[in-house]
């Protein structure tokens, strides 16, 4: 990139998910974008998650609608830039009757009409990944769609260069944000816009704005389990009574209240670790299954094995794996705030700060960055 005589309409700070939607949104509206990245390659919360595309269970109004619209933009860009789809749908699976009156009671929410309540003896033929012990009833949803996000973002910034001329500078850390002028440590970028996605980077730019909305960084831990032949393709992703009580678009309903006590009482480490579950299968028939959370302003960087287990152990009791083999594990963060799901804040005219708080980035950055940049280009 030429920074001494190219000027851009939009400069976007950071290469993640969010940062890579805006770009996207902004090329959609003609505009001539760069995206500013301090790592050599995307190695954020980005590249570290399910590449679960969530729509079933995000909290019902705005975030709901966005999770749709977001998984449609996917659904459209994915064959353009060469991302698979694993593969699509959701299969909540109960094994208590509070977790059945949850799922009886979202089925009849506008969030639930495309959705489908499975009974057991049926659900054990069509989600033959499922245990059959236990089973009571399964939330089928044919919203969801799944990537593999290692590969998927890398790929969605290619097709941005290519096809839509995203202009990338990778490697080079943004000091300040001053439109027109947006200063780095490789030389200094013109655009009359800029669009600061920080992720869970709470100090290095706009520190000040960022610290009033009380954010901290959530530890999770994340596993992939090696293929295993016996274990019957999935058809969908998988999820359980513990994502009930976690997930906004369940854990609000009347009828949660009764399971939480249930589980607080049978799974309360679990809830204490704040772990619930979710796999999904990769390409070559492993499996990515989390997760944890943990806050803290700084967390540490560990990753004890008792918390591994009991996402293994919640794993065991849904999918009919008898002994999964661990392959990989690792730590994700997140920003995260105690009463919003994701900010959009406006340090001065031009300039937005966009931080997704609640690890749905994924499922819904495409969404909200069509909803910033067009209030950027209405901005007077």
């Amino acid at each position: 990139m030429s920074l001494s005589r190219d000027s851009f309409d939009l400069v976007v700070v950071g290469a993640g998910i969010c940062g890579l939607a805006h770009a996207l949104a902004a090329t959609r509206r003609g505009l001539k974008v760069a995206v500013v990245e301090r790592d050599a390659q995307a190695n954020g919360a980005s590249i570290r998650n399910f590449g679960f595309v969530t729509v079933t269970g995000q909290q019902a109004g705005a975030c709901w609608r966005r999770a749709l619209r977001s998984r449609d933009v996917w659904a459209e860009l994915a064959p353009q830039a060469g991302i698979r789809i694993e593969h699509r749908g959701l299969a909540v699976a109960a094994r208590r009757q509070e977790a059945v009156a949850v799922l009886e009671a979202f089925r009849a929410t506008e969030m639930g009409a495309a959705c489908e309540l499975v009974p057991a003896v049926a659900a054990v033929g069509r989600f033959p990944m499922l245990a059959p012990a236990g089973l009571r009833t399964v939330l089928w949803s044919p919203h969801e769609l799944r990537v593999e996000s290692r590969q998927a973002i890398p790929a969605l910034a290619r097709w941005l260069a290519e096809a839509h001329g995203v202009r990338f500078l990778h490697g080079a850390q943004v000091r300040a944000v001053e439109p027109p002028v947006v200063a780095t440590s490789a030389g200094t970028l013109r655009a009359p816009r800029c669009v600061v996605c920080p992720g869970d980077d709470l100090v290095s730019l706009f520190p000040d704005r960022l610290a009033t909305y009380g954010l901290v960084r959530c530890k999770l831990h994340m596993l992939r389990l090696a293929a295993d032949p016996a274990l019957p393709r999935f058809t969908a992703a998988v999820m359980s009574d513990l994502g009930l009580v976690r997930y906004l678009g369940y854990a609000e309903l009347p009828e949660a209240a009764a399971l939480r006590n249930r589980l607080e009482l049978e799974q309360g480490r679990h809830l204490a670790n704040g772990v619930h579950l979710i796999a999904v299968q990769s390409e070559d028939g492993s499996l990515v299954v989390g997760d944890s959370h943990h806050y803290a302003a700084t967390p540490d960087p560990f990753a004890p094995d008792t918390v591994d287990e009991l996402i293994l152990d919640e794993l065991r009791q849904v999918v009919a794996l008898p002994g999964p083999v661990v392959r990989e594990r690792w730590i994700g963060t997140y920003a995260s705030a105690p009463d919003r799901l994701m900010l959009i804040d406006r340090p001065m005219p031009g300039v937005r700060l966009v931080t997704i708080t609640s690890g749905t980035g994924a499922s819904t950055s495409f969404a909200i960055a069509e909803e910033v940049i067009d209030d950027l280009l209405t901005e007077t």
